[in-house]
């Protein structure tokens, strides 16, 4: 009896197809990675304003038990001295009036021009 030995392994046309299908997911995920830095920066630009407005939050609380905690805030301007470490560089915040006690939606302008918003309430 002779006994044939089995061969193991991947045929020509399994590897071209398998070689196929990867340059078709590639084809269809690579465009959706290609513009990942703006919004990254869009993020980016959220997030901070997000500290803003929980930064401008603590310190309204802080300035309501003690006006010699924390700092007024008359301008959506001033809101970037409650941030601790200040207003990252490449950000600017669009100027606007704000009543003691009242809230107002601002405006965080980041790098490449993206936009976000957070709420600032004056505190004398």
């Amino acid at each position: 009896m002779r006994s044939h030995a089995r061969q193991i392994g991947f045929t020509l046309i399994e590897l071209i197809i398998v070689i196929a299908i990867i340059g078709i997911l590639a084809a269809v995920a690579i465009p959706r990675f290609i513009d990942l830095s703006s919004s990254a920066q869009s993020a980016a630009t959220s997030g901070v304003a997000g500290a803003l407005s929980s930064a401008n939050a603590s310190n309204y609380a802080a300035r309501k038990l003690s006006s010699s905690l924390g700092v007024a805030v008359a301008n959506c301007t001033d809101v970037a001295n409650a941030l601790q470490g200040g207003l990252p560089s490449g950000y600017t915040i669009t100027s606007a009036a704000v009543a003691a006690d009242a809230t107002v939606t601002c405006t965080l302008t980041g790098p490449s021009s993206s936009t976000a918003t957070f709420t600032a309430t004056g505190v004398a």
